[in-house]
């Protein structure tokens, strides 16, 4: 069964999504704050985390900091900040969606489906660049034998890309196969996660070798770079 740890300190809403989320068949767990979240993922890891960032205690972007330093687990922030500095920021320390508040449920329970399908193994081809090895298929990164953590979200963006050999993948393309059909106009997102795996794998971000931008078009991983 499908494990989802809810954090949120409203207890209407951690009482619907309880309700909602149970009767589709997922085991949910609910906590109010932050430090109670941490101290959950210590004993139970679940199979995707819905987070609040405005939380009494730790605020979510902290909450989310420190779920980065150990875990992979796919997170859905749920906010009602709806700037875009604060979706960057999020996107940025490593969650894997954005969703705002108010939200309908099904497109919640879409996003959440959505974020476990990008954090499930599929078999895709070894990457090798220099020293850099991307075994998607496992999903282990390693630069010069030393590990390299990606997040689920990027290793889905890495896999489309390896998967077309070096070839385009247009921008709507890999936005829709990503996150889902509703995102292909989401184009930030793109810029957000290109631009952690540019410092991540790249040995000069500023100048991509392997992470190539066609401008307008869309994005292509090389591996020869002989």
């Amino acid at each position: 069964m499908t494990v989802v740890l809810a954090v949120d300190d409203d207890a209407a809403i951690l009482r619907t999504l309880g309700i909602a989320m149970r009767a589709r068949g997922y085991e949910v767990e609910t906590v109010a704050d932050g430090r109670s979240a941490l101290q959950s993922l210590t004993e139970r890891v679940p199979d995707v985390v819905l987070l609040d960032l405005g939380l009494p205690d730790l605020d979510g972007t902290e909450v989310l900091r420190r779920i980065r330093e150990t875990s992979q687990v796919p997170v859905v922030v749920l906010s009602a900040r709806h700037e875009s500095d604060d979706k960057v920021e999020a996107l940025d320390l490593g969650a894997d969606d954005y969703v705002t508040k108010p939200f309908g449920m099904e497109e919640l329970l879409a996003r959440v489906r959505a974020a476990l399908r990008r954090a499930a193994p599929s078999r895709a081809p070894v990457v090798t660049v220099g020293d850099l090895v991307l075994d998607v298929e496992d999903r282990r990164a390693t630069r010069a034998g030393e590990p390299v953590h990606l997040t689920p979200t990027e290793w889905k963006i890495v896999e489309v890309l390896a998967r077309a050999q070096g070839r385009l993948v247009r921008q709507t393309t890999l936005l829709t196969e990503v996150w889902g059909p509703t995102y292909e106009r989401e184009t930030h997102y793109l810029r957000v996660y290109l631009a952690q795996l540019r410092r991540k794998l790249e040995d000069d971000p500023a100048h991509p070798r392997m992470l190539i931008t066609d401008p307008g078009l869309g994005y292509r991983l090389l591996s020869d770079l002989s």
